[in-house]
């Protein structure tokens, strides 16, 4: 069963009309034991990184999150659950972010337009589970006014003032910048390729 993390402010019901559209089993999960019991977990977030990891501490998963990654329990970042697996983000300097890997999320600086919001093309790698094929003409949907630079596990990248990191994949664990669930067709299989994935 898919859990998908719940911390109070996650774009919840969106991301549940793709699962239910590709036809996928999940819960909704707010704890420890709901993500013990996940054999997937996506993590989907919007808001802010400070806020977003001082919910996770209030719901006291962070240790839990970090167990089942290491696991090996397949995980999805999802915008700001991306931003979480990093160590720190100029949004809160004072806020702990998970650690999992290291580096500092950072801010989009001028001329660009910030946030960046809308449909933005991705060139991919030809080194991610979640695009196995080569795509051309990927657009998916942004929404966000911090990223995470290109660097190891980059797996897809866009430019908007200088290339970042849209899409990020270390062994089992995963993260896309960019709204699969609101980012049509492709978006959808790129969440259907990530719940078969074998786990």
């Amino acid at each position: 069963m898919i859990g998908v993390f719940d911390y109070g402010a996650g774009n919840l019901r969106s991301v549940q009309n793709a699962l239910e559209e590709i036809g996928a089993l999940y819960e909704i999960v707010q704890d420890g034991k709901g993500l013990q019991r996940s054999s997937k977990i996506i993590l989907p977030g919007v808001g802010h990184f400070g806020q977003m990891m001082r919910a996770l501490d209030r719901a006291n998963v962070r240790e839990t999150l970090g167990e089942r990654m290491g696991a090996g329990v397949p995980f999805l970042g999802i915008c700001l659950g991306l931003q979480a697996l990093f160590e720190r983000s100029e949004e809160a300097p004072e806020a702990l972010g998970l650690g999992i890997f290291p580096g500092q999320v950072t801010r989009f600086s001028e001329p660009v337009r910030v946030p960046h919001m809308g449909w933005s093309d991705v060139r991919l790698t030809p080194h991610s589970r979640l695009f196995p094929e080569p795509v051309t003409n990927a657009f998916f949907y942004f929404a966000h006014s911090y990223f995470v630079p290109v660097g190891e596990g980059s797996t897809a990248i866009c430019d908007y003032g200088g290339p970042f990191t849209a899409a990020f994949e270390r062994n089992n664990i995963f993260g896309v910048q960019f709204h699969p669930e609101k980012s049509s067709s492709l978006g959808l299989a790129l969440l259907r390729r990530f719940i078969e994935l074998p786990h």
